[in-house]
């Protein structure tokens, strides 16, 4: 599946490893990053109307999608490694500077990008994550089975992989079904292209989630002693997961990035698809800040 009207390229960002990106549009760019279990296709109700004033990329992360998944070396799948990629990817059309938005996955992707990267982030997007040293400490006791996931895949190689191989369907699809309130908002063509794209990604998926518990925690670490926040115009869009798990998520938030917009929405995890003219309001007014 593709975006109706956007053009397709394979670009390489890094040695070995090129991102399949969805590029349309003209005027100053925007970079859509993608959450678990998803592609690109996630910014479909969005990206076509951002087009119409900006350049927009819609890549697949590293290890997502149609894009390389190289073998793992601990440092692979470091947001650190995917944020250098998304720089990379936007330079190599022409862009030194550009807003960033992401979601999930790729809102660690983004947040890691504003820290690494602040002169090449001129706005930046977070959809329905924490900061990842925030979301660790956050989960406690028995709310904690919210993200039985996380534990899971930040297990040493193999024991994950091969329980999910086994009915990787069924694993992926749990998720597109419990995080979303109206199902309808994932069809049934998109859907079966979110469980093919996992199911041939479960190792680089699995990387991807292990890495949050290891050697991101250490870049997290690092910054937060550091004293190191995003310096550009940020925005917010959460589910009232605080009200859930007992935490304050703009206290959480406002440690990170002073010049901060939160807001929560009312609909799933999935907000994109479910809420797309609310997250399309949301980065619009960022981008005009």
């Amino acid at each position: 599946m593709q975006l109706n009207g956007f053009d397709y390229q394979r670009v390489p960002v890094a040695d070995g490893v090129h991102l399949n990106v969805a590029a349309a549009g003209s005027g100053e760019p925007i970079v859509l990053l993608h959450g678990f279990p998803q592609t690109h296709l996630m910014w479909r109700h969005v990206a076509a109307d951002l087009a119409t004033d900006h350049t927009v990329l819609c890549p697949d992360l590293r290890g997502y999608g149609d894009s390389d998944k190289p073998a793992d070396t601990g440092q692979t799948y470091a947001k650190r490694t995917m944020a250098a990629d998304v720089v990379a990817l936007a330079r190599a059309f022409g862009f030194e500077r550009f807003a960033l938005a992401g979601h999930d996955r790729g809102a660690l992707v983004a947040i890691r990008a504003g820290l690494d990267h602040p002169d090449a982030i001129t706005h930046l997007a977070s959809l329905d994550v924490l900061p990842t040293l925030d979301m660790w400490d956050v989960l406690h006791g028995a709310s904690a089975a919210v993200a039985f996931h996380l534990y899971l895949m930040a297990q040493p190689p193999g024991l994950a992989e091969r329980m999910i191989s086994a009915v990787p369907d069924e694993f992926f699809g749990y998720f597109l079904d419990a995080w979303t309130q109206h199902s309808d908002a994932i069809p049934a063509d998109v859907r079966a292209e979110y469980l093919r794209a996992s199911r041939e990604a479960v190792t680089s998926i699995v990387a991807d989630y292990r890495a949050t518990a290891t050697i991101d925690i250490e870049h997290d670490t690092a910054d937060r002693e550091a004293g190191n926040r995003l310096r550009m115009p940020v925005a917010v869009l959460q589910q009232d997961w605080g009200a859930a798990l007992g935490y304050d998520a703009t206290t959480l938030w406002r440690a990170w990035a002073e010049n901060l917009e939160h807001a929560t929405v009312s609909c799933g995890h999935f907000m994109a698809e479910e809420g797309p003219a609310e997250v399309l309001k949301a980065l619009r007014d960022l981008l005009a800040r």
